[in-house]
């Protein structure tokens, strides 16, 4: 079983009893970390991806000790210039054990893929709206999103008269 879970701004592949070095977590050495971001976990052949993140499952470390990664040399050079700059870096990090991965709200994450659908509809809502629209949908199309183009093709589904010359905001409010 493995988990892919969001610690400390950056995503992580891991398995129980993986040692995994993070950035710095503001937790003492030895106490126990629960990550709650947890977005995928596959088991065998099952596979839940959250939507963006799985509703109850938790992945669980301990945390093993703070410290400082390698050193990484900034060296920035403008040739004939005399203009030489050497900077070092060093990131702190901290490392911890996976002990746990909870996978309890995995059933919960099924209902997601519904909401596709209803954003579907949405979209064919509105196109019709846009060739020939009866004053009901007009009402609810947010005409400053809409091109000059679509603008005077609704004027003149309207039967506005002088459309041809007229700037944007002029048609957005002869329309509305």
């Amino acid at each position: 079983m493995y988990a892919i879970v969001e610690i400390a701004g950056h995503q992580f592949k891991v398995e129980k009893d993986q040692k995994v070095f993070v950035n710095r977590l503001q937790t003492e050495e030895g106490k126990k970390v629960n990550f709650d971001n947890v977005l995928l976990l596959a088991d065998g052949s099952k596979v839940t991806v959250g939507a963006p993140a799985i509703d109850g499952a938790q992945v669980g470390a301990k945390v093993l000790k703070h410290l400082k990664g390698d050193k990484v040399i900034v060296f920035k050079k403008k040739r004939r210039k005399g203009y030489r700059v050497k900077n070092g870096h060093r990131q702190s990090l901290t490392e911890i054990q996976i002990e746990s991965i909870v996978a309890s709200g995995a059933k919960k994450a099924a209902p997601a893929k519904a909401v596709a659908p209803k954003s579907v509809a949405k979209k064919e809502v509105s196109k019709p709206a846009v060739k020939a629209a009866p004053s009901k949908v007009e009402e609810s199309i947010d005409l400053s999103s809409m091109t000059v183009a679509k603008l005077k093709e609704l004027a003149k589904a309207k039967g506005l008269a002088g459309i041809s010359a007229m700037k944007k905001a002029d048609l957005i409010s002869a329309l509305s």
